[in-house]
């Protein structure tokens, strides 16, 4: 079952990833894994605010993807972005600063996924 969700949330980040890139989005990095926590996306959105994004992907009804950002994860999320953004500072535009997305993926009958897109959570 491991196998199954890797390769599940593998496609998801891929799917995302373009997503973002059709809305007019620049992806800097992807996978981005150290000992504090993984960024799936780091990316700039069209405003110039350096983004970044965790992706969930579910498969059917049941649960919902956002469901699985529970308060622990969303403290690892931050302090990951946080290590991040310290450590790339030329990425900021400093009137604007960084956030934090998360985009949920529901895999649909066809060959994609149903989005979500939660901005600033």
């Amino acid at each position: 079952m491991r196998d199954g969700r890797s390769e599940l949330g593998r496609r998801g980040e891929n799917f995302a990833s373009r997503y973002l890139q059709k809305i007019g989005w620049r992806i800097i990095e992807r996978n981005n894994r150290k000992k504090w926590g993984e960024l799936d996306i780091v990316a700039v959105a069209p405003d110039k605010v350096l983004v970044f994004v965790e992706v969930k992907t579910v498969v059917g009804p049941g649960i919902e993807a956002e469901e699985q950002m529970t308060k622990s994860k969303i403290e690892k999320f931050t302090r990951a972005a946080r290590v991040y953004a310290g450590a790339h500072e030329e990425l900021i535009d400093d009137k604007k600063g960084w956030r934090l997305d998360v985009i949920a993926l529901t895999k649909n009958w066809g060959n994609g996924f149903d989005v979500k897109h939660y901005e600033n959570i």
